[in-house]
C-alpha cells in the first residue's frame, strides 16, 4: 500500500509532491467553477424548453452558490476529522452522481435540486485549495502558489461559457450538468494518489449541526425573500415575512456561534481588523465573479442577440488573460501590501461593469471582449492579494477556519449578488416578456457600485 504521508509523497516523487497536490486540488475547484459558470450560456434554452422565466432560471445559479455557501463552513470540521485526501475524494465522487442526475432532470425543480446538491458538494471542496497551499508552501512562496492555483482554477471560467456555448449549440443544454462529471472522476483518483494524510489530528469534537441549519434556513430565507420581491403584488405579507425569519435566524446563528465550543466560524478571528477587511474585500470579489459571469451571457444574448456559442467565445479571451494575470499578481502579493493590489483590482473590475453599463446595440463584439477582459485583470489582482493578506497573520491551526471562513465569505457576496442582478433585471424593462438593454445597464451600475464601496475597507487592510 502506498505512503501517502508527507515524507512519503517526498520519497516518491522529490520536491514536486506540492505542485501535484496543488494539481488535485485545482481540479476539484476547476469542477466547482466550471459547474457553475457553465451553465449560465444555457440559461435562455431552458428558459424557452420549461416555458419559465428569468425570475425562476436564476435559482439555477443563485441555488448552487447558496448552498455552496452553506456548506462551505463545514469543511473545517471535515479537515480536522478526516483530512484533505478523504473530504476531497468523497466530495468529488458525489458530485460526480449529483450531474449525472441532473442532466436527466424533467422538471425545473428536479434541475434545481441537482444544481442544489452540486453546490452543496462545492461548498465543501472549495476552500481546499487555499487550506492546502497554506499548509504545504512557506510564507514567501504562498502567493506564488495561489497565483499558479487560481491560473488553473481561473480556466474554468474561460473555458466553461466556451463549452457550454457549443454543448448548447451542437447537442443539447443538458451535456453543460455532464460536463464536470469526468473531471470529478479525475480528481478522485487524484486525490487518493497526491494528496497527503494529516501529521496529526485534533481531538475529536462535535460538528455544530444546528449552526449550519440556522446558517442554511437564513441564507435560503434571504434569497426566496429577495426573488418574491421580482413579483411582490400579493405577496407582501410573505415578503414581510421572509425578512423577520431570515432577520430571526441571523440573530440565532450569531449567539448559536458566540456560546458554543466549536462554532462554524471562529469569533476570534473575527475580532482580528485585518481579516474582517478581507473578509469585506471577499464579499466585493464574489459579487464581480458570480454577478458578471451570470450577466455577461445573459446581457449579450438576451438584449444584444448573440448565439450561445459567441457568448462563450466572447469570455474566452478574458479567462486567458485572467490566468495569465494570477501568477503575476501572485508574486506580487509575496512582495507588496496586499491593499494596493487589491484596490487596484477593484477600480479595474468597476471601470469593466461601468463601461458594459454605458454599451449600446451597435457595440462591436471587439470592445465587448475587451470590457470583459479588462474585468478580468482586476478580479486577477483581488484573489491572491486577498488571501494572503487574510491568512498569513493567522496561526497554523487557524489556517482551516480562516480559509473557510474567506471562501464563505466570497460565496456570500456571490450568492447576494447574483440575486441582486437577477431582481434589478427583472425589475428594469421588459419587452416580450424579455429585459432590454436598459434593464442590464440597470444591473451594471449595480454591480459597478457595490465593488467599488468595497475599496474603503479593503484600504485600511494593512498587513
Amino acid at each position: 500500500m502506498a505512503d501517502n504521508s508527507v515524507e512519503g509523497l517526498k520519497a516518491r516523487y522529490g520536491d514536486s509532491w506540492r505542485w501535484l497536490a496543488v494539481a488535485t486540488v485545482m481540479i476539484g475547484t476547476m469542477a466547482t467553477v466550471l459547474s457553475a459558470t457553465v451553465v449560465n450560456v444555457a440559461l435562455h434554452d431552458i428558459m424557452v424548453e420549461f416555458g419559465i422565466r428569468q425570475g425562476q432560471v436564476h435559482w439555477l445559479a443563485t441555488g448552487f452558490i447558496a448552498a455552496m455557501t452553506t456548506t462551505m463552513l463545514a469543511s473545517s470540521w471535515l479537515l480536522d476529522h478526516f483530512g484533505v485526501r478523504k473530504t476531497l475524494a468523497a466530495a468529488m465522487f458525489l458530485f460526480t452522481l449529483i450531474s449525472l442526475a441532473g442532466g436527466f432532470a424533467e422538471t425545473p425543480g428536479q434541475l434545481i435540486a441537482a444544481r442544489i446538491g452540486q453546490g452543496a458538494m462545492a461548498g465543501l471542496m472549495q476552500p481546499m485549495g487555499m487550506y492546502l497551499v497554506f499548509r504545504i508552501f512557506p510564507r514567501d512562496r504562498r502567493g506564488q502558489a495561489m497565483g499558479i492555483y487560481g491560473m488553473g482554477v481561473i480556466l474554468a471560467p474561460a473555458l466553461g461559457p466556451v463549452l457550454g456555448g457549443f454543448l448548447v449549440d451542437q447537442l443539447d443544454w443538458r451535456y453543460v450538468m455532464f460536463a464536470p462529471a469526468p473531471v470529478t472522476l479525475v480528481g478522485v483518483f487524484m486525490a487518493w494518489r497526491f494528496l497527503p494524510l494529516p501529521v496529526s489530528r485534533p481531538a475529536p469534537y462535535r460538528f455544530d449541526l444546528p449552526g449550519l441549519i440556522l446558517l442554511g434556513f437564513t441564507i435560503a430565507v434571504s434569497l426566496d425573500t429577495l426573488n418574491r420581491l421580482q413579483q411582490a403584488a400579493g405577496q407582501e405579507n410573505r415578503i414581510l415575512a421572509g425578512t423577520v425569519l431570515a432577520l430571526g435566524g441571523l440573530l440565532l446563528f450569531v449567539l448559536r456561534e458566540r456560546r458554543t465550543a466549536h462554532p462554524l466560524v471562529n469569533m476570534a478571528l473575527l475580532r482580528k481588523p485585518v481579516f474582517v477587511f478581507a473578509c469585506l474585500g471577499a464579499v466585493a470579489l464574489g459579487l464581480a465573479l458570480f454577478g458578471s459571469t451570470y450577466l455577461i451571457p445573459l446581457f449579450v444574448q438576451t438584449a444584444l442577440g448573440f448565439s450561445a456559442t459567441e457568448a462563450g467565445l466572447l469570455m474566452l479571451p478574458a479567462g486567458i488573460v485572467l490566468g495569465m494575470t494570477f501568477p503575476l499578481a501572485g508574486r506580487l502579493a509575496d512582495r507588496h501590501s496586499a491593499r494596493v493590489l487589491v484596490v487596484f483590482g477593484i477600480g479595474a473590475f468597476a471601470l469593466s461593469a461601468m463601461l458594459f453599463a454605458l454599451s449600446d446595440l451597435e457595440l462591436a463584439f471587439g470592445w465587448l471582449v475587451l470590457w470583459t477582459v479588462l474585468g478580468r485583470i482586476g478580479i486577477g489582482f483581488m484573489l491572491p492579494a486577498l488571501s494572503t493578506g487574510a491568512l498569513n497573520p493567522l496561526e497554523p491551526q487557524e489556517l482551516g477556519a480562516g480559509s473557510s471562513t474567506l471562501n464563505f465569505m466570497r460565496q456570500l457576496g456571490g450568492a447576494f449578488g447574483v440575486n441582486l442582478v437577477a431582481l434589478t433585471v427583472e425589475f428594469g424593462e421588459h419587452s416580450s416578456g424579455m429585459p432590454t438593454i436598459n434593464a442590464f445597464h440597470s444591473a451594471w451600475w449595480l454591480v459597478a457600485v457595490f465593488v467599488a464601496v468595497a475599496a474603503i475597507p479593503v484600504w485600511r487592510m494593512r498587513t
